[in-house]
């Protein structure tokens, strides 16, 4: 269901801010980091308010949360944006920047486009918990992605010639057994919290379905299993350790956001759960 702006005032003016605030942000010139950080900082603040406002409905007449690709895409990314904002105070993570506001642009953008659907019900007392563990497993997921491209990207840095290496703006110098110890840190909170969103998701939908959302979330939770398994037994690190994480991360992005929009963009078909 694509929004219709008229008569929703409150939940529009939010978003647009912070939209234009994320483009702001990534069409500033990199050497301008304060200015940058001040206009991500803008609009994470912004998109905070738009997620709050489209989560209680207010100015709509509805009470309840909204359920779809482009919201579960649009919070994931808040939250990712949250992690940045908090650990580039201590980290010099300046070349995820632009990535980022680009990425936060897009989703606030989907979200104002492909709103999903109002729910004032729940099938279970025990729905809403499910749904906000799952919303967090997929930021905390995001936040480990993050992590994971930034080593790769200060890896492919230390490897190249000096001279090549000494004007490669980003992240060099980043202290490197640091961020792969976050980036599994993230992993492991994000394993914990998926566990249990899949566990009450288990416990509350009688009987099971093993449809595509299911399925994938199970085969993402094996995945990430095995990921954590490896580095424990294997110890396994660099290459061998992102691409587990990407297909795991992927998994989960398909799990929900990907049949989401099938259904909702592609079949136009109303949302079951």
């Amino acid at each position: 269901m694509i929004l219709s702006f008229e008569g929703m005032p409150a939940l529009v003016i939010p978003g647009l801010l912070a939209l234009l605030a994320y483009v702001l942000a990534a069409a500033l010139p990199q050497r301008a980091a304060s200015g940058v950080r001040a206009s991500l900082v803008v609009a994470w603040v912004t998109h905070a308010v738009a997620i709050a406002v489209d989560t209680t409905g207010l100015g709509t007449g509805i009470e309840g949360a909204r359920f779809g690709f482009a919201p579960a895409l649009s919070v994931t990314l808040w939250l990712v944006i949250a992690v940045y904002l908090i650990e580039s105070r201590w980290l010099p993570l300046t070349g995820a920047r632009r990535a980022l506001a680009v990425l936060g642009a897009t989703a606030v953008a989907l979200a104002l486009l492909f709103p999903g659907e109002m729910r004032p019900q729940t099938l279970s007392r025990w729905a809403p918990l499910h749904w906000v563990m799952g919303i967090a497993s997929y930021g905390l997921f995001g936040a480990a992605v993050l992590h994971a491209a930034m080593l790769n990207r200060a890896d492919r840095q230390m490897r190249q010639p000096p001279p090549r290496a000494a004007t490669s703006p980003g992240t060099l110098g980043l202290p490197l057994l640091r961020l792969e110890r976050l980036t599994f840190r993230f992993v492991a909170a994000g394993f914990v919290v998926l566990t249990l969103a899949l566990l009450l998701g288990w416990w509350f939908t009688q009987p099971w379905h093993w449809n595509h959302k299911a399925v994938l979330s199970v085969l993402g939770w094996i995945v990430f299993a095995g990921l954590l398994a490896g580095r424990q037994v294997f110890g396994w690190r660099g290459r061998t350790a992102t691409r587990w994480l990407y297909a795991g991360a992927g998994l989960l992005l398909l799990a929900y956001v990907g049949t989401r929009f099938v259904l909702e963009v592609l079949l136009h078909r109303p949302m079951a759960g």
